[in-house]
């Protein structure tokens, strides 16, 4: 990675080095923001973890700070550090970098974009201080109060202009690639929904239940077509690219797409089931909860081929491993979330731990550790510089992959069988929430692992920045690579 300052350069990698310059600073500011909102969550979310099974954790006898760690408090703030927070701002920064690679064009207005993101962690920041004092609203994924959201959706707009821009700028003389389409497709959903959300909720408030169906519109949808396509275009980009082979089929590629497109707006209202809403409304959405077997076995059938006999790589390369665990997540989530739509098992799982193991296997699992790989792979291309510590990397990879593995079926099964004794007349309530309690101790430990994993990124993530070590001559591996072996592509 690190050249030599006299050697001749292709047009091809000259053009790359020259894209990769102009977005440097916009994209080094927005990962460095998301790695500190995503410390930030994980420690809140660690604190909440705790007080559910030990909830004099965070007594102080200082009533202010008593107030602002309770449970009501401190949890929304890691759901909206993490979501606005980190997955956003890391989204942002990848979908910028995708976007200016696959349209060859190097980006313009640099300061706006820069502006925008300090924006946007002024709105992150409101939000969260607003929750912890009690400004917030009692609306899931949409805690935050309005001074903050409308600073969001002001840097968001900028950022989405600028994007598009870039598109309309590319060379049209290039094919336009399957991760552009969920890179646009993403920019148009996210400022629908939050805004039809914050409309429908907050601004002019719907009546009654119908607040509830809103609200489940909006948080499934926000995973699903805001994140999800961010994560997708990722992993089409960055597992052919990483291997040196083009993605299986185009075809399925298609397929995959507008599949998703169709069917995921009408999910949601499935977790409803057994609530005061109509029936065709409940129908229609399980029914579409179904048929998202459709782009989820596509997607998956297109990475498994394109994976095909290079399999191997995952022992050298971290972006190929956290990018591949992530892929594999997002088969397990989805199709985990289509069974959660039928009405016999929803009854027993639906207001128990296992709609959070599934939460966090679709935003973590699949979504963040894509994320993780997308950040190996881009940084070194902006600093020209090679990650300084393999171990760091390892580090990374084993407590986050199996702290979330872990975190997935301990609340999993702790869920079914909340639910079980849930529908059992028999058992008390406190009963059965005594009968969480192990469940709930195991998850902590679990976070344990994963925040330690996240220091370890971020100490890998500084040193980075700080150009510590020495000059490599190429890529950083978990191993070195063997002379048999296939190299993994690093343009």
């Amino acid at each position: 990675m690190n050249t030599t300052p006299n050697t001749p350069l292709d047009p091809t990698t000259a053009q790359r080095i020259a894209i990769d310059q102009s977005v440097r600073l916009p994209i080094l500011f927005f990962f460095a923001s998301a790695i500190f909102w995503l410390i930030i969550g994980t420690l809140f979310g660690l604190i909440s973890s705790i007080v559910m099974h030990s909830p004099e954790f965070h007594r102080t006898n200082i009533a202010w700070l008593d107030a602002l760690l309770t449970f009501g408090r401190i949890r929304p703030a890691h759901v909206n550090a993490v979501a606005y927070g980190w997955a956003s701002m890391a989204g942002i920064g990848v979908a910028i970098w995708l976007m200016a690679r696959l349209c060859r064009v190097p980006l313009e207005g640099q300061r706006l974009i820069i502006s925008a993101g300090i924006l946007w962690n002024i709105g992150v920041t409101l939000g969260i201080i607003g929750i912890l004092i009690g400004d917030g609203y009692a609306i899931e994924w949409l805690e935050f109060p309005t001074y903050a959201t409308f600073t969001l959706f002001t840097a968001f707009a900028i950022i989405a202009i600028w994007a598009v821009r870039l598109f309309i700028r590319r060379d049209k003389n290039q094919h336009i690639y399957v991760s552009q389409w969920y890179l646009l497709a993403a920019l148009f959903w996210f400022p629908w929904l939050y805004g039809t959300a914050q409309i429908l909720l907050i601004l002019t408030p719907v009546a009654g239940v119908t607040q509830g169906a809103v609200n489940w519109w909006y948080g499934h949808n926000a995973l699903g077509l805001w994140f999800t396509p961010i994560g997708l275009a990722a992993a089409y980009y960055f597992i052919p690219k990483v291997i040196g082979r083009p993605v299986h089929s185009y075809y399925l590629s298609v397929v995959g797409f507008w599949t998703l497109a169709f069917f995921y707006s009408w999910n949601g209202m499935h977790h409803l089931i057994g609530g005061p809403y109509p029936v065709w409304l409940i129908s229609v959405s399980t029914v579409a909860s179904v048929m998202m077997v459709i782009p989820v076995v596509t997607v998956a059938i297109n990475h498994h081929m394109t994976m095909r006999g290079h399999f191997h790589l995952l022992r050298y390369s971290p972006t190929l491993r956290f990018v591949v665990f992530g892929a594999m997540a997002y088969t397990l989530v989805s199709l985990q979330g289509s069974s959660m739509s039928i009405r016999s098992l929803n009854v027993i799982t639906h207001f128990t731990h296992y709609t959070v193991g599934h939460a966090h296997l679709g935003l973590y699992a699949f979504y963040t550790m894509i994320m993780f790989g997308s950040i190996y792979y881009i940084v070194p291309r902006l600093l020209r510089w090679e990650w300084p510590s393999a171990t760091l990397i390892r580090i990374h990879f084993w407590c986050t992959a199996i702290g979330i593995s872990v975190m997935f079926l301990i609340l999993s099964v702790g869920g079914l069988i909340q639910g079980l004794a849930l529908n059992d007349p028999n058992i008390s309530f406190m009963a059965t929430v005594d009968l969480t309690i192990p469940f709930l101790w195991i998850r902590s430990l679990s976070g344990i692992m994963i925040l330690i994993g996240h220091i370890a990124f971020a100490i890998q993530f500084v040193l980075m920045l700080l150009r510590f070590g020495k000059p490599k001559s190429g890529p950083t591996y978990f191993h070195p690579i063997p002379e048999p072996v296939t190299s993994t592509s690093q343009s």
